[in-house]
């Protein structure tokens, strides 16, 4: 049975879990028992909060899987981005590389059991951590108009350990927790400290990253502790590209003598973005104010810059820019007819665009003899390929009060958070302003914040003969708000050109105007309960129920089940029910954009609306409602000795799950009534997309998760084994709004099945950890087309991971290693579509496509 541990401040153990209601309660030194705090370092990271309200327990004992990665498991890796850490340590956790997708490629989406970013629950130190404002408008299938929070922002050095709870858990934890919870939690410590330089680049030679970080913790008087975390990072872009085929030709000619000297070789850039100036500084604080208050509070402060490419405009043929008849003649501006409607150029006739280089005609050559005449490629003569440019900003700042009232426990906390990312352009144009146009654009920004205030109570409970019932209850108040921020006039701007057939807006990534900018919000209130206990001393049983209320759609109340028997010392089963929902985002109801997307090969300007817009409405956007979900799970834990393994089975079913629509072509027949509807020159915009509940889905997978501990080679080896399998079917969607191709990369864009095992082998002062990572095969897509012109079936592959470290000094240690050390080639794109828009891999795939990536580290303690 369990029992109520008395702290030294007079806080029952269960006073860490009584507040993971809706948002969690903070962990820290000061609220673990002093027994607890003696316990050694590979036990404690054992203990999990998340997944129970009950005292917090073993992974083992636990009647959800949860996993619990340590600091030192974290550091083990030749990345520090928290995404790619976590990749190599968690079953059914992906994530891919975003080198031209829009604003993710400022914030990877990632996905946990086959659902996207924004279906898991973020919490740090127990709290709810905001999502992120950018929007994945090009998230690689699953993750296609996900809005998650940015983990990345989360320094490794902070963290004492990563709890991933991978069972549904919406009643206990509210909206966004369908696939799972990761609660973060962060170093406490009141002394002591780290600094460690990182530095490494990619085998080609490029993409050389450097990292520094630092940890102290300090005494805050001799009754509480502040801790301290910063890093900094830059990395260069990567390349991994190749000519053309359009671009070589326009530069080379048909004899290489007429060939187009402007033409930039590559011409567009598959690669990682450059990262600058990427900053975080973290800090976790505790205070007691008597033995039975304990004072909270944390938050950091974080903004990283980021530039990547864009496609290329070929100089012949893209459409609202150089023609508007496939690259057969070039697009001509008339000055006089923009200035007072009097047709004023006098060239007479086509400028033939179908010829080996436009700018070597005749035709070219006189039309722009005529001032009153002019084409684009007067400013940009070889074409151009916009760099995409992005600041984020974040910040958050939690506090709060717990402790003991009597029997009952309570805790009490209020914070906010915030995400601003900020656009740009270079080297782009706005085509309707003609010449004047600028080529560097302020396009505006998206910003997202969160406010939440949580009341919890909880305590042990006797009912008849049971004992140690632990009963638990609260409420939680949340606002968040998505504001979009307007840019310089002239990335927005119908210009006087814009009636000719010239683009309106910073071509490749439209400002926000005024009809654009503004703010939207939304409120709700959520009440929770949660009852758990031993029935016998072999059988736990668990129920909790949640109730939601919100502000723009309605309420939504849900349960959970969860229950483990103890067979024999050694062999415990698992499982659990419950029914969830995840809320549409304030983003997803209100975001505007533009984007260039790939369909068939061919680049097409796609507008992103609210579901609500004149355009989208038209092409069938609604109202958007809530994702529905049914969840089952049934797993077995077998502890013996030094072995460790755990099988578990999911099942989750998605009712009207959101997800962004393919592009709907934006017809000429429609043009009278989407102008009678209101929608300004729908002639310039070829296709729409809007968010929509779309699809049913079931996803089902088993997840295996093993470690055995040994004596080997003189020194103590560990073995691991993180193996997950997912496969997902969409039960349901509508054609009039997704074609076949997107519903394949639903349901096989990522691997079914994925393992990692690690053998990590110590001796006095030299350590060694070896990572075998295994990716199935999997629907591989060139950018965002899912047409069978970019896409086919990729191969299995595994990539090896080494580091080894010498302690050179007690408190200095220096490593070494490798990721993908034998340089394991990404599958490259077919026959046919190979380089044919500059890409030599498929970016879609599970593993980093630039190749073997080697690093250098030293770290010192104090």
């Amino acid at each position: 049975m369990m029992q109520s541990k008395k702290s030294k401040f007079g806080i029952s153990s269960l006073s860490l879990a009584i507040s993971f209601a809706l948002a969690g309660t903070v962990i820290s030194s000061q609220a673990f028992a002093e027994d607890e705090e003696a316990v050694n370092k590979e036990n404690v990271e054992k203990i999990a909060v998340v997944g129970s309200r009950a005292a917090p327990r073993s992974i083992g004992d636990s009647p959800v899987p949860i996993d619990i990665i340590s600091s030192d498991d974290l550091k083990k890796n030749g990345s520090t981005d928290m995404i790619d850490m976590l990749v190599t340590s968690v079953p059914s956790f992906n994530s891919r590389a975003q080198p031209i997708s829009d604003a993710a490629t400022l914030v990877r989406p990632v996905n946990l059991r086959g659902l996207p970013s924004d279906s898991t629950l973020i919490l740090v130190n127990g709290k709810r951590r905001h999502r992120a404002s950018v929007i994945a408008f090009q998230g690689g299938g699953i993750n296609d108009g996900a809005q998650g929070p940015d983990i990345s922002v989360i320094p490794g050095v902070a963290l004492k350990q990563v709890e991933v709870l991978r069972d549904g858990a919406a009643a206990q934890y509210g909206s966004d927790a369908i696939a799972g919870v990761m609660n973060f939690v962060l170093k406490d410590a009141s002394e002591g400290g780290s600094i460690t330089v990182s530095q490494g680049e990619y085998y080609e030679g490029d993409g050389a990253a450097t990292t520094i970080d630092g940890n102290i913790g300090l005494p805050l008087t001799d009754d509480g502790f502040v801790n301290i975390s910063a890093q900094y990072k830059t990395a260069d872009a990567t390349s991994r590209s190749v000519q053309r085929p359009d671009a070589a030709a326009i530069a080379y000619g048909t004899d290489g003598t007429d060939g187009n000297p402007y033409i930039q070789d590559p011409a567009q850039t598959w690669g990682n973005p450059e990262i600058n100036d990427d900053y975080t500084v973290f800090i976790n604080s505790g205070f007691d104010i008597n033995d039975d208050t304990h004072l909270y509070a944390f938050g950091n402060v974080s903004s990283r810059e980021a530039t990547g490419g864009f496609y290329y405009r070929n100089p012949h043929n893209r459409g609202n820019v150089y023609s508007n008849d496939g690259g057969e003649t070039l697009l001509v501006g008339d000055v006089g007819l923009a200035e007072n409607g009097v047709a004023s150029c006098s060239w007479v006739g086509n400028v033939s665009a179908n010829v080996p280089n436009v700018l070597a005609t005749d035709e070219y050559q006189a039309m722009v003899a005529d001032p009153n005449c002019f084409a684009m490629n007067q400013i940009r003569p070889g074409g151009y390929t916009p760099q995409f440019t992005g600041k984020i900003e974040d910040m958050s700042f939690f506090a709060g009060v717990k402790g003991e009232l009597g029997e009952w426990m309570y805790d009490a906390s209020a914070g906010t958070g915030s995400n601003k990312a900020s656009f740009g352009l270079k080297n782009s144009l706005n085509p309707s302003l003609g010449l004047d146009t600028p080529t560097d654009f302020d396009t505006g920004s998206y910003e997202q914040v969160e406010t939440t205030v949580n009341l919890d109570f909880s305590r042990f409970v006797t009912l008849g003969g049971i004992e140690d019932i632990s009963f638990a209850a609260g409420a939680e108040w949340r606002k968040e708000s998505f504001e979009i921020g307007q840019g310089d006039e002239a990335s927005w701007i119908a210009g006087p050109y814009a009636d000719q057939g010239f683009n309106i807006g910073s071509h490749g990534f439209k400002g926000f105007g005024p009809e654009s900018a503004g703010k939207n919000d939304r409120s709700n209130i959520g009440i929770y309960t949660d009852v758990e206990a031993y029935l016998t001393e072999d059988f736990l049983l668990g129920v909790a129920l949640r109730y939601e209320d919100f502000s723009t759609f309605g309420d939504t109340l849900n349960y959970k089940l969860t229950a483990q028997y103890v067979a024999t010392d050694e062999l415990s089963f698992r499982a659990s029910h419950s029914t969830g929902f995840r809320a549409p985002t304030v983003g997803q109801e209100n975001v505007v954009n533009t984007q260039t997307s790939i369909v068939n090969g061919d680049l097409i300007q796609t507008f992103i609306a609210p579901p609500t817009n004149p355009l989208a409405a038209f092409y069938g956007g609604e109202v958007l409602e809530p994702e529905e979900s049914v969840s089952y799970a049934a797993g077995l834990v077998y502890q013996y000795e030094n072995l460790f393994l755990t099988v578990d089975y999911y099942n989750i079913e998605v009712t009207g799950r959101i997800a962004q629509s393919s592009q709907i072509s934006v017809k000429a027949s429609d043009y009278d009534a989407l102008r009678a509807a209101g929608v300004e020159f729908p002639e310039l915009i070829s296709a729409v997309t809007f968010y929509t509940n779309d699809f049913d889905t079931t996803t089902q997978g088993v997840d295996i998760v093993g470690s055995y501990t040994t004596e080997m080679l003189s020194g103590d080896a560990k073995f691991s084994l993180a193996y997950g399998w997912t496969d997902t079917s969409v039960d349901k969607y509508d054609p009039e709004t997704t074609d076949a191709g997107k519903v394949r990369r639903l349901e096989d864009g990522i691997p079914a099945h994925r393992a990692t095992l690690t053998w990590g082998q110590s001796w006095d002062d030299l350590s060694m950890s070896v990572r075998a990572n295994y990716f199935g095969e999997y629907y591989a897509t060139h950018a965002d087309d899912t047409s069978d012109w970019g896409s086919e079936v990729a191969d299995a592959a595994v990539t090896i991971d080494l580091e080894v470290s010498y302690a050179v000094l007690d408190n200095l240690t220096v490593s070494v290693g490798a990721n993908n050390i034998f340089d394991q080639e990404a599958q490259k794109l077919k026959d046919g579509t190979l380089g044919e828009l500059g890409g030599v891999y498929y970016e879609s795939g599970p593993f980093d496509y630039n190749g073997g990536f080697y690093y250098g580290r030293v770290n010192y303690r104090f």
